[in-house]
């Protein structure tokens, strides 16, 4: 039976409706699932900073642990815990009796060698005099050969002088006999002639003086020439007699040379004697020097200016001084206050020296403390172990920390007076300070794998009809950093470059502009979207604060 036209008309017009009311029904639960997120606009910050906290303890600038450098009984400990002491005070006192009885015997013996010394003083002295003696001698006894030369010398000049005048003597001789021949021989011819009546009486009698008065020259001639022989015996006598004393005097001045080496040994031997007294005095007062410190020791004195840190010992206590002395107590330097922190692995390479930091004491509360970074050690600790150094196990599996001092600037007398040794602390070191960025929260920054960013471009491409960009190995194990944007109802994935990270914000520094609006969370949401993922802007509640 065919249908009318009015029955067709009511039975497409009720599939219509039916198929309005699937439609909307199905528009109304889409919108009903899709995601919520929630989102921040990116503004513009004054200053953004980035910190690393890490706690610690108080430490001193230095530790002086005080031990026994000798044996005896503890007498009296004039200090308690706690005490603040200044360098030179006395701090405990040993019993000094047995090493005073060591240094005043030491003492007596230093006296003695004293006295030796002074006694080979005085040897020296008097070896030094008789020296001087003997060189006089000498001097006196080299005067004595001078003389005696130079009496040699005037008795030979003597000689000479004696010889030329008995040869003078002699060659008067030898005319006169010339004469008297000459004188006899005239005579005998004047006696012929007188006996020839040729001459007269006269001149025979002239003639015949002449020969007696050469006669008696000759005579005179060589009575001179005895003399003077005479005189050449007794000057040749004198020249022996002299150099039998300059022999004599070259005797003596042998002897008195041998007298002053000997006199010079005395000296030296004297003076060895005196240095090696002295050495020995040296050696004594060594010996006293180091009684009297080991005596001195006995009453410790502080060293440096801090506060008691600990007394292992009593008084009563038997000191001793070994391999293993006793600890007598324990001084901390507190004149510089160190902050010593452990910073974790992974924000070390953001610390360094010279850095401010802020210190909270836990004995104090929340008040502040300036400080600075002084030191960064190079090597890791792992935080099971207790001290620092290279371990020889390796545990990749354990987290590794590295220490870090924090030196106090400008604290308070009642903050300094009250910080103990040990006192936990916590340090927040700034180790960057940004004006005028663009910050996002650190939760709305997500790193994402290449390859799910190109599924995206690819999803996308394929509704914008697209062709898919081949693929590369390079940037298969890359991961870049990014934001999702909200853009009208859909997201949209941002390539950003990051700065510095504060407390609950990251620095942007490129990718994003001012005025964006950012999606933040939460972060089961955000780590699950896609690049052209519709969602729902949650709204915000009355008293709700924008980041």
């Amino acid at each position: 039976m065919a249908l009318s036209r009015k029955k067709k008309f009511i039975i497409g017009g009720s599939v219509l409706a039916l198929l309005v009311l699937i439609i909307a029904a199905s528009i109304l639960a889409s919108r009903k699932d899709l995601p919520e997120v929630t989102t921040v606009t990116v503004k513009k910050r004054p200053d953004l900073t980035s910190t690393v906290t890490a706690p610690g303890e108080i430490r001193p600038i230095q530790f002086m642990n005080l031990t026994s450098e000798v044996q005896g009984r503890i007498e009296e400990i004039y200090v308690k815990e706690g005490d603040i002491v200044e360098q030179g005070q006395q701090l405990v006192r040993l019993d000094p009796n047995q090493l005073q009885s060591s240094t005043d015997a030491q003492v007596a013996a230093y006296q003695a060698s004293r006295d030796d010394v002074q006694s080979a003083r005085s040897q020296v002295t008097a070896a030094q005099n008789q020296l001087s003696q003997a060189q006089q001698s000498q001097i006196a006894s080299d005067a004595a050969v001078s003389t005696s030369l130079q009496q040699v010398s005037t008795a030979k000049e003597s000689v000479n002088q004696a010889r030329q005048q008995a040869v003078t003597a002699q060659t008067e001789v030898d005319r006169n006999k010339v004469e008297l021949n000459a004188a006899n021989r005239e005579l005998k011819r004047n006696e012929e002639l007188l006996e020839s009546g040729v001459v007269s009486r006269l001149e025979y009698d002239q003639a015949k003086d002449r020969v007696a008065t050469a006669q008696a020259n000759l005579d005179n001639a060589r009575a001179r020439l005895k003399s003077q022989n005479i005189a050449v015996r007794e000057a040749q006598n004198r020249v022996k007699e002299a150099e039998a004393r300059v022999r004599e005097a070259r005797a003596r001045a042998k002897q008195q040379q041998v007298a002053v080496r000997d006199a010079r040994r005395g000296v030296t031997t004297a003076r060895y004697g005196a240095s090696s007294s002295e050495s020995r005095a040296n050696q004594q007062a060594a010996v006293l020097r180091g009684s009297r410190n080991q005596r001195d020791k006995t009453l410790q004195i502080a060293p440096i200016s801090g506060v008691i840190a600990e007394i292992p010992s009593k008084v009563g206590t038997f000191a001793v001084a070994s391999l293993s002395s006793t600890p007598l107590l324990t001084i901390a330097d507190m004149s510089t206050v160190n902050v010593e922190v452990k910073v974790d692995e992974t924000e070390i390479d953001k610390v360094a020296v010279g850095q401010p930091a802020i210190v909270k004491v836990d004995a104090f509360g929340e008040q502040e403390i300036e400080g600075e970074v002084t030191q960064k050690t190079p090597l890791a600790v792992g935080k099971s172990q207790t001290s620092g150094g290279l371990s020889t196990n390796i545990n990749v599996q354990e987290a590794k920390e590295f220490r870090v001092v924090i030196e106090l600037k400008s604290v308070p007398d009642d903050v300094r007076n009250g910080l103990r040794p040990g006192m936990s602390a916590t340090a927040v070191v700034t180790t960057d300070k940004k004006k005028d960025v663009l910050a996002v929260p650190i939760q709305a920054v997500i790193e994402k794998k290449p390859d799910e960013k190109k599924d995206d471009e690819k999803q996308e491409g394929e509704i914008k009809g697209d062709s898919p960009k081949p693929e590369g190995d390079s940037d298969k194990d890359k991961t870049v950093k990014g934001v999702f944007i909200l853009d009208g109802n859909k997201v949209k994935f941002l390539e950003v470059t990051t700065g510095i990270t504060g407390e609950s914000d990251i620095q942007i520094t490129s990718g994003i502009e001012d005025g964006q609006e950012v999606i933040t969370g939460p972060s089961r949401v955000l780590n699950k979207l896609k690049e052209g993922d519709q969602v729902k802007k949650k709204e915000k509640k009355d008293g709700d604060e924008a980041r």
